[in-house]
């Protein structure tokens, strides 16, 4: 059994709702990881400036200390060396990667696009809307920020090997869509391995040919082409990548698990050149027979454990306050309400005499006893501590401020 609390967006309201204004079967169905979908601020009634701002572009630079990669720039198509825009922080803090805000305010000024990466783990209203969009989708996200001086262009016409939700936050911005040349690209397939193709693509009539403004929102599928470049005034835009999971990633679950077939670890024979087709033949023909035998005999549930690994690996759960977590643990009473850490990611194991809580990089531990209690509080809704089934007052008490302590349930 595994959890993720917060699937449908929880107290903060749906995220996915933000960015799109169809319904969302009605968006599954017909874009996601098909086809772009362009959303005008009349038909989703709010802009994003309560996720980023022009003051907030300026917070960032300014005041946190931002350190490459969190932060990079660009110029026509090129990224810029570091040192254009880093140098160290002076006394206790000499690290010489850090964001120059005079050196950016330099290269603004000169037309370089600034690129705050990874948004979702350093600016709350993001870090908080990266968790309920990646709980929502069920795929990790990350978030960027672009902001690209007047009648300028960052990057060049390329694709992403993520799907993307642009939300534009200031300014305009001429948004060129184009089809893919690679549909659904991997990791291991980016788009300057196909330039060429790229730039001819991009040569043809576009897709989509338009402008962006503050409040509107475009989805693009992995292996969509794009370009952009700012109109008359300073543009700014949230960059949403969503890393999907993808059929070929349970292919390499499968392989990797193929390997526990001892069929499928015996050595090809000796003597022979095994780079002949008709030498190799045979063997081929085996392997697959074998491998076919193999996979049919996976259990679902194998993989889905593996999947489930990776996806902690990849999914940040919302942030915590270990602070707070103690004094909320000392100052726990049996009217005490708690909820599943949101994002938070747990594979449930064990048997009679024990209950296991699987997470990224621990294991804990409780009594059998207590497994009722832990369904209860993995369901994800808020619960009173004196409400967790199958526990006595004292156990109540114990199982919660344990689970507070370990950072898998919060404090309503």
């Amino acid at each position: 059994m595994s959890a993720s609390a917060d699937l449908t967006g929880g107290a903060g309201g749906s995220a996915l709702a933000r960015c799109i204004a169809c319904a969302t079967d009605l968006f599954a169905r017909e874009h996601w990881g098909r086809a772009p979908l362009l959303t005008r601020t009349a038909e989703l009634g709010a802009t994003f400036t309560d996720l980023l701002s022009a003051e907030a572009v300026d917070e960032l630079v300014s005041n946190r200390g931002l350190r490459t990669p969190f932060l990079r720039m660009a110029k026509d198509g090129s990224v810029l060396p570091a040192a254009r825009f880093t140098r160290g922080g002076g006394a206790g803090a000499s690290i010489g990667d850090q964001v120059a805000d005079d050196k950016v305010l330099a290269a603004i000024g000169d037309g370089a696009t600034l690129v705050l990466q990874a948004l979702h783990r350093s600016w709350p209203p993001l870090v908080d809307f990266g968790s309920r969009l990646a709980a929502e989708l069920g795929h990790p996200v990350q978030i960027n920020a672009y902001i690209t001086p007047p009648q300028n262009q960052g990057f060049a016409p390329h694709y992403d090997v993520h799907d993307v939700f642009v939300l534009h936050i200031a300014g305009r911005k001429q948004w060129t869509i184009h089809e893919p040349v690679v549909d659904a690209p991997l990791d291991n397939q980016q788009w300057e391995q196909f330039r060429g193709q790229v730039a001819a693509r991009a040569a043809e009539p576009p897709l989509i040919d338009t402008v962006l403004e503050p409040g509107d929102a475009l989805y693009l599928p992995r292996g969509t082409i794009h370009s952009a470049a700012a109109q008359g005034e300073t543009s700014i835009h949230l960059t949403i990548g969503v890393h999907a999971v993808s059929r070929y990633q349970l292919v390499r679950h499968l392989l990797d698990l193929a390997q526990d077939d001892a069929a499928l670890r015996t050595s090809l024979p000796m003597g022979v050149d095994l780079s002949d087709p008709t030498v190799l033949a045979s063997e081929l023909a085996g392997t697959v027979a074998a491998l076919h035998e193999r996979l049919d005999a996976v259990p679902v549930a194998d993989v889905a454990r593996r999947l489930g690994v990776d996806l902690m690996r990849r999914t940040r759960p919302a942030p915590i306050g270990p602070l707070a977590q103690l004094a909320a643990a000392d100052a726990l009473t049996s009217d005490t309400t708690v909820r599943l850490r949101s994002g938070l990611r747990v594979r449930l194991d064990g048997g009679a005499d024990e209950v296991r809580l699987v997470l990224l990089d621990r294991t804990i531990t409780l009594p059998g006893s207590a497994a009722d209690a832990v369904k209860v509080v993995l369901a994800g809704a808020p619960v009173r501590a004196a409400d967790l089934p199958g526990l006595d007052a004292a156990a109540q008490l114990t199982v919660t401020r344990r689970l507070l302590r370990e950072g898998v349930l919060v404090p309503v």
